[in-house]
């Protein structure tokens, strides 16, 4: 391959990467980019997990034998087995040294001890392959893992020329890599509470959203329930913000622990004293079996004063629901309710027959915001 032809292929591997929209399409972009330039049949990416002393494999690409999944769940090899690992990717890197690619063929090992890459040559043979050029990856100036090009049996057995390129789209990987890594966590920043750790609003709108469409596509069951903490300002104003914050940090635990009960719910702080689970999916009693338990472990916490907490479903009687506002509503007012009786178990919207204040108040028009208002207080307790 040309020097014109490489550069061409080192800049569509960094621009498939970039268009990447999730780790995974990043991971696969990698791959085939690094296939393709280097005029592979099969190529893979790997993760060095140190903690747990193996080589797992994140994606498998190009012609790929019944074993190799395009995104395993759980192939990995130990590090013992394939001792170039450390070596190549840790000790003669971190001894000076770069973290230069090798070949390795189906005939026996193309460097160092004859044998000691016995593993890689059984799998190249095991496979119908014929050659392998094996690259380290850095990142942040760790051995991050490692890229796997091979090609099949009668094709041309890769160089040194091939080596030392693979160890250039290594680097090309690893810058690809460590820009997922800023969006990853620029994402997890904004879906994310930074106090508790519970998703945030910005998370709740738009998995609602989706949730909502679900349930108008195909009569998914969405249900919401919003809670407010109660107690919070006496804590702040008496015993300072920072107590305040770790009641606040201790009912995010509660909350996940309850939402944990309900198979794939969302946890989240909507802000302030409130918070949420929504779950797609479940029957409505699971949700308010898991909103009583939230309760009642809400009771117990030692500096609070208990939860205000509403439901809301599309399984119960509240009329159609045709948007996320509608639901959301819903489960406001239900907290409401709750609120104003003082209510020790939740107050799930649409229970209390056909005239059910909750679904009435819910349904205020815009217009008749006096009154809307007026009906919020007497909610809570409160003169019009």
């Amino acid at each position: 391959m040309g020097e014109d032809k490489r550069l061409a292929a080192v800049v569509a591997l960094a621009q498939g990467m970039a268009a990447a929209p999730a780790p995974r399409e990043s991971w696969r972009a990698a791959a085939l980019g690094a296939c393709r330039a280097l005029d592979g049949g099969f190529a893979a990416l790997s993760v060095w997990e140190r903690e747990l002393g193996r080589l797992r494999v994140l994606v498998n690409v190009g012609e790929r034998r019944p074993d190799e999944e395009e995104f395993p769940e759980a192939e990995a090899y130990p590090v013992h087995q394939f001792p170039e690992i450390t070596e190549f990717l840790h000790e003669r890197w971190a001894g000076g040294g770069g973290p230069n690619a090798w070949v390795e063929t189906a005939e026996g090992t193309a460097a160092g001890t004859p044998g000691y890459f016995h593993r890689r040559v059984a799998a190249l043979r095991r496979r119908g392959r014929g050659c392998c050029v094996v690259a380290p990856v850095v990142l942040h100036g760790r051995a991050w893992g490692e890229l796997y090009v091979a090609r099949t049996v009668g094709v041309p057995v890769f160089g040194r020329a091939d080596a030392d390129f693979a160890t250039v789209l290594a680097a090309v990987v690893a810058a690809g890599l460590a820009q997922t890594e800023r969006l990853e966590e620029a994402r997890r920043l904004a879906y994310t509470d930074a106090l508790t750790g519970l998703a945030n609003r910005r998370a709740v709108d738009v998995r609602l959203e989706e949730a909502v469409e679900q349930h108008r596509r195909d009569g998914v069951v969405v249900s919401l329930v919003v809670c407010d903490l109660n107690g919070l300002k006496r804590v702040n104003d008496t015993l300072g913000h920072a107590v305040g914050d770790r009641l606040l940090e201790r009912f995010g635990s509660v909350l996940s622990l309850c939402g944990a009960m309900v198979p794939g719910a969302l946890a989240a702080r909507l802000g302030g004293d409130e918070f949420c689970l929504l779950a797609v999916g479940p029957a409505a009693d699971d949700v308010v079996k898991a909103a009583d338990e939230l309760c009642r472990r809400a009771a117990e916490l030692e500096l609070g004063e208990g939860v205000a907490c509403g439901v809301a479903s599309t399984e119960d009687p509240i009329g159609p629901v045709q948007d996320a506002r509608r639901l959301f509503r819903l489960a406001d007012a239900a907290q409401y309710r709750a609120k104003a009786v003082r209510a020790d178990r939740p107050v799930v919207a649409g229970r209390e027959g056909p005239d059910d204040p909750v679904v009435r108040l819910a349904d205020e028009s815009p217009l008749e915001a006096p009154h809307a208002l007026a009906e919020r207080r007497r909610f809570r307790g409160r003169r019009p």
